[in-house]
């Protein structure tokens, strides 16, 4: 249990961070289990409960947040019963940072180029560090959206560091196969950034795309009954303590996460 419980504690560097339910739409009163995953294309290794490596772990129903229990080690990490009534469950966690070393720029290169940070090469040579041996620090910013009975509520901001807002309920009656959002970065809508959209189907498999938010820092995504979404946006910025130590992180990335379903 020990070895376990470290390396449980022990960063894993993947792409996509997410909170995974093993089911969206829960009935009052009934148990709910939830995942956190690292991992890529919505395929991703289920890591343990360690409370030093996160900074929030909330549950919030009708305008109520509160913390998300749980003992050390657990996993699934989220293990709770709902309320015993109808509404729009949003589950929220922030991880403390973490680190990774860069010993290929052409690795660099390649996920800047992913994320679309096209002037972030020219601004690392600018700033006159090196191409190798350098550090980055992230943060992971998730979201999920469950369904408690019928699921009728809304999503809103709730001060995370970057976090997506469904303007959206996937879980409407009707949705019009369109779900709406709006993803912030310091409290303020982020213009024209790249949103990744992970799409599983029914039958596992996943469909992968890229879209961008709008001058109002909004995005629509077209969705269809019986698949499960991953949204995924990275805030790339120089870290505040780059070039005060050989060892200090010189890039710092944000990674806001949402997750939900669709109905069929």
């Amino acid at each position: 249990m020990v070895l376990a419980l470290v390396l449980a504690a022990r960063p894993v560097v993947g792409h996509e961070f997410w909170i995974d339910p093993t089911d969206y739409t829960v009935a009052p009163g009934a148990p709910l289990v939830a995942d956190l995953r690292n991992g890529e294309a919505f395929e991703g290794m289920a890591l343990a409960r360690i409370d030093n490596r996160f900074t929030r772990f909330e549950i919030v129903f009708d305008g109520q947040a509160r913390a998300a229990e749980g003992r050390m080690g657990d996993r699934p990490a989220l293990q709770i019963t709902v309320p015993e009534r109808p509404g729009l469950l949003v589950i929220l966690h922030e991880t403390t940072p973490s680190t990774l070393t860069y010993r290929d720029w052409e690795k660099f290169l390649k996920f800047a180029k992913h994320k679309n940070f096209t002037k972030a090469a020219a601004a690392h040579d600018a700033a006159g560090w090196p191409r190798e041996g350098f550090r980055e620090s992230y943060t992971r910013h998730a979201k999920a959206l469950i369904a408690v009975g019928d699921g009728a509520g809304e999503d809103r901001a709730f001060g995370l560091a970057t976090e997506f807002v469904a303007l959206s309920n996937p879980y409407a009656a009707d949705p019009d196969g369109r779900m709406r959002v709006r993803l912030l970065y310091d409290g303020a809508p982020r213009a024209d950034a790249q949103v990744e959209v992970f799409d599983r189907a029914p039958d596992g498999a996943v469909s992968v795309r890229l879209t961008r938010t709008d001058a109002a820092g909004e995005a629509v995504i077209d969705i269809t009954p019986g698949h499960d979404y991953l949204l995924d946006a990275v805030v790339l910025r120089p870290a505040a303590d780059a070039g005060t130590s050989d060892h200090a992180p010189v890039w710092e990335t944000l990674w806001a996460a949402l997750s939900f379903a669709v109905p069929e």
